[in-house]
């Protein structure tokens, strides 16, 4: 088979449906304006502590039931205790396989139908405590961060074992934060990051003698062989898997050195803190923060989220959302267009080849392949391929359509 990599001069003559057709910019992270999504918009209410969206679907933990929306947060249906929610104050979502988690302050709450209904789970279940911090999932394998410990389900919610301190090496009992990755558990914990590589049984903690910014951890994210931890004073960011961290004060660019929340994607760190949500598209080096001049609704923001074209932040005045788009300009970073043979079974949505990956889109193999025909395969008799077009957006990251 062969790699194909048209430029984008030659992307008019392909006519392939959906792909961008015009050369592409940097453009300056000023560029970034947020839209603020209140109770008038169906929230629950305008204080948000988390949010998360998946499939054009956004979902906002709010301090009175989890807010839901199916079109791109143009309007929300807020769910409470009446759909089954444990408790309708929420303090996180997280969402994967199309089942919703949500950490409430009266359990852990599982919806498998779109959020329709919730089943939740509770002390009775194995969790530590019914005050539940933070949820993240992968398969079967459920965290859950409670007052008491980290609860981990490894059959779906069925039943929870619970880690602690003083039986597995937690750094405290209080879990803000959680997040997993290659088989390592990452908790963010009231007295350190506690890092566990064999399934949570044992757990290293880190504090400020390995770098950290302090011992109060209230957010985790790992990727790239990178790990993130957003501290009390500041962002602590770790390239040797946790030996040593950096940390980024106020004078890297924070808003302010309260760093609430961290997510990231590629080079692109983004920091929920006390005085704003602080960008970085250097990998940390530097950051720009954005507060209610750019539209936030308020500057204390608890929670981010980004997609390739969309940064969400979850604030105590409500959920601001930032739609980027591909920059203009002369400083065109140009990406190629890629395109690959089509399998025999016709799809374009889950064969991709892993030579794909470079270093912009490493994290979207899969995403926004659609179906062409080009000259080029069976010996250049022409075929069926499948193409897309990266393209670098507005708020100076990578996107693919």
């Amino acid at each position: 088979m062969r790699r194909l990599l048209v430029t984008v001069a030659s992307i008019a003559a392909l006519v392939v449906p959906g792909v961008w057709s015009s050369p592409v910019a940097l453009a300056s992270v000023g560029d970034v304006t947020f839209t603020n999504k209140t109770t008038l918009d169906g929230l629950g209410n305008d204080r948000t502590y988390g949010v998360f969206a998946a499939g054009g679907t956004v979902y906002a933990a709010t301090s009175a039931g989890l807010s839901i929306s199916t079109d791109g947060g143009a309007s929300f249906t807020n769910k409470t205790t009446g759909s089954g929610l444990g408790d309708n104050q929420v303090n996180g979502v997280y969402v994967a396989g199309g089942t919703i988690y949500v950490a409430t302050g009266g359990g852990l709450s599982i919806s498998t139908d779109g959020g329709a209904s919730f089943i939740n789970k509770t002390t009775t279940s194995g969790l530590a405590d019914n005050y539940v911090y933070c949820v993240y999932a992968s398969g079967d394998t459920i965290y859950a961060g409670t007052s008491s410990g980290l609860s981990i389900s490894t059959d779906g919610g069925t039943s929870f074992t619970t880690k602690t301190a003083i039986a597995n090496g937690l750094g405290d009992d209080y879990v803000y934060g959680v997040f997993a990755a290659g088989g390592v558990i990452y908790a963010a914990t009231n007295a350190g990051l506690s890092i566990s590589a064999d399934g949570g049984t044992s757990f290293t903690n880190k504090t400020t003698i390995s770098g950290l910014g302090d011992n109060v951890v209230n957010g985790v994210f790992a990727g790239g062989g990178v790990i993130y931890a957003a501290t009390f004073a500041g962002l602590s960011i770790s390239t040797d898997g946790a030996a040593s961290f950096i940390n980024k004060p106020v004078g890297s660019g924070f808003g302010n050195d309260s760093a609430y929340s961290v997510y990231a994607s590629g080079a692109t760190v983004y920091v929920g803190t006390a005085s704003g949500l602080s960008i970085s598209t250097d990998s940390g080096t530097s950051f720009t923060n954005y507060t209610t001049t750019s539209g936030l609704g308020n500057d204390t923001v608890p929670g981010v989220y980004a997609d390739d074209s969309t940064i969400y932040a979850a604030t105590a005045g409500g959920l601001g959302i930032s739609h980027s788009f591909a920059a203009v300009g002369s400083d065109v970073p140009v990406a190629p267009m890629q395109a690959y043979g089509r399998g025999a079974d016709g799809k374009c949505d889950s064969n991709a080849p892993s030579w794909v990956n470079w270093s912009g889109v490493a994290d979207k193999q899969y995403a926004a392949w659609v179906t062409s025909w080009q000259w080029w395969p069976n010996n250049g008799t022409g075929g069926y391929v499948c193409v897309r077009q990266p393209y670098y957006t507005t708020s100076n990251a990578w996107a693919v359509q």
